[in-house]
């Protein structure tokens, strides 16, 4: 019950401060002043008071404002920073704008909650001169607003529970935000025929059953991108769209493909029935569309049986030894393969100590139900890898403990099934961690041969050969990964490790770039900041260097040069001495 006094209601929230403010302030702080004073008075104010908007405070550099209507607030912020693009002032003052729909708590003229609090957050990752949309204030304007706007995926934001989808505009005239994808809507076809694989629709009514729903379309895409001569779009970038309504021939666009399939699962008792259906996004038409009615047990044929069909339409001279030839060859059982799902759903959630733990319980118990399933192994050695990489774990080992452990885990993947690519990414990435760089090189290269279109083995390739010294070799394998998954919501680790990577080779700039897309995709990790001022010093920018370096010490206070050392150990011994040369000319802590 609200407090007397106090008031609930559902608002558009607008939050936009200053890009840059501390840096302009620093070089010139009378200037700065003025120029943020002619900017309230000749462009924010007006266009918030001609769209009814109410400005709650004012704070420094910053503003939050509220509105009776999404349309109204996003119309504004486009007219303000179109306004603003088109003054001439000294300094150039750049905003970012967040906008949020969600509930507020009014108490007389201020206003607080999660409907605040998230604008805020999300203002954060807009670019200089850009707006950035939550998923709620989107679904509200598509199609109302003149302003396109481009979907960045889930971030996770600082003091926020849960990731939230954000939506940039920009305008069309600058390009802040490159990506080597391209933009969205533009990617284009590749030369080989491609497909994207959409979470199937639990039909069963049991939000439990999410996870076998999502089962069989994963172990669809892990089918269907053996096959060279197909394009397959990654797991994570189709996972984007579960629950969402777009059209087809949207998400054709924004992923780059031809061919999507769609489909339903419906699971009672011991009884399953899945339907699907194979669309050309480009003619709009529906090629080939079929619904199975099996027992559970014949779960793998099933899938099996949709493989060969989808395949067999898009080439069909293709023999039914070809598409054989790819079948698992040691099929788990099926309580191992649902235990390894169930895994799957904490193991693709943002980082928690309690997911991390609650996904490795499940996947050792795949392995107690089925000690034959490779890929339960080769996961588990992954967890080792990814833990002792972000030192974020729920283990209490010691790090050669745990990379003990996590290499046997890949071994026995391998043992199990040479032909698994999962399985040779987890070694490969095992062995790189434990100074075995011909070894690990091996592996990775097997596992993208394996698997052609399997993005996590190309971004763990192009990682291992960074370190391994080989940084040109490693560039391709980058923009393969973020090709093969335009929306994954890692794609900010793949642009922050070619950004590594092209500072290596001392391309700043570009490196800039990658790394400025890696801040924008995850505004809470503060590794992207800390390379960012590395290439800022190899560019002689001192000022946005050292501004850096304070973004990375309000994320981790402790960050010091001795930490960077630490790091660095893993890294080809060049490269580890210019990071720590440059850190310290940015003013980095010792």
């Amino acid at each position: 019950m609200a407090e007397e006094g106090t008031e609930r209601r559902l608002a558009a929230i607008m939050s936009a401060d200053v890009a840059g403010y501390s840096r302009l302030m620093g070089k010139d702080e009378t200037g700065t002043l003025a120029a943020l004073k002619a900017l309230r008075k000749d462009v924010f104010a007006p266009q918030v008071a001609a769209h009814k908007g109410r400005v709650v405070k004012l704070m420094g550099d910053g503003a939050l404002v509220e509105f009776p209507s999404i349309v109204n607030a996003v119309d504004c912020a486009v007219a303000v920073q179109q306004g603003l693009a088109g003054r001439d002032a000294d300094p150039a003052i750049e905003l970012r704008i967040g906008i949020n729909l969600g509930d507020i708590i009014i108490e007389g003229s201020d206003i607080y909650g999660d409907g605040v609090n998230v604008a805020a957050r999300i203002q954060e990752v807009a670019v200089p001169g850009g707006i950035a949309l939550s998923g709620a204030a989107f679904d509200q304007v598509a199609g109302k607003v003149e302003a396109t706007f481009e979907d960045a995926g889930e971030h996770d934001l600082k003091n926020i529970a849960k990731p939230v989808r954000v939506y940039h505009w920009t305008d069309a005239a600058a390009d802040p935000m490159p990506s080597m994808a391209g933009a969205k809507g533009a990617l284009p076809l590749p030369d080989k025929p491609s497909i994207a694989v959409l979470p199937f629709t639990n039909m069963s009514g049991d939000p439990e059953q999410e996870y076998f729903a999502d089962g069989i379309v994963e172990d669809l895409i892990t089918a269907l991108s053996r096959f060279t001569w197909l394009f397959v779009i990654a797991r994570n970038s189709s996972f984007t769209y579960k629950g969402r309504s777009v059209l087809v021939k949207q998400i054709a666009s924004d992923l780059g493909v031809r061919y999507v399939v769609e489909g339903s699962v419906r699971r009672s008792g011991t009884r399953l029935r899945v339907t699907a259906q194979l669309i050309d996004a480009v003619t709009d038409r529906h090629i080939w569309a079929e619904s199975y009615d099996r027992t559970i047990g014949d779960l793998f044929d099933l899938q099996d049986d949709i493989t060969q069909m989808i395949t067999g339409v898009l080439v069909p001279a293709l023999g039914s030894e070809e598409r054989e030839r790819t079948s698992r060859k040691l099929r788990p059982t099926l309580d191992a393969w649902e235990a390894y799902q169930r895994g799957l759903l904490y193991f693709y959630r943002p980082y928690s100590h309690d997911d991390h733990a609650e996904a490795r319980r499940l996947f050792d118990h795949a392995i107690e139900l089925d000690p034959n399933f490779a890929d339960a192994h080769a996961i588990v050695g992954l967890m080792g890898v990814y833990a002792v990489n972000s030192g974020q774990s729920s283990y209490s080992s010691s790090r050669q403990e745990i990379l003990v452990e996590a290499a046997h885990a890949a071994a026995r993947a391998v043992q199990l099934e040479d032909n698994n690519a999962l399985a040779h990414t987890a070694l490969g990435r095992v062995s790189s961690l434990m100074g075995d760089m011909e070894t690990a090189i091996s592996h990775c290269e097997t596992a993208v041969k394996l698997n052609p279109n399997f993005a996590v083995a190309h971004h763990e390739f192009g990682f291992v050969l960074s370190i391994a010294g080989r940084p040109a070799d490693a560039l391709p394998y980058f923009d393969k990964a973020i090709r093969l998954s335009p929306n994954d919501p890692s794609r900010w680790n793949f642009f922050y490790m070619k950004g590594s990577t092209l500072i290596q080779l001392d391309e700043y700039e570009n490196a800039l770039v990658c790394l400025k897309n890696a801040t924008s995709l995850r505004s809470t990790a503060f590794f992207p900041h800390l390379l960012c001022a590395t290439a800022l010093v190899g560019l002689g920018r001192m000022d946005e260097a050292r501004a850096a370096i304070e973004e990375v010490l309000s994320r981790k206070p402790d960050c010091t040069l001795a930490f960077v050392s630490q790091i660095g150990k893993s890294l080809a011994s060049d490269y580890a001495a210019k990071l720590i040369d440059h850190l310290q000319k940015a003013g980095l802590p010792d």
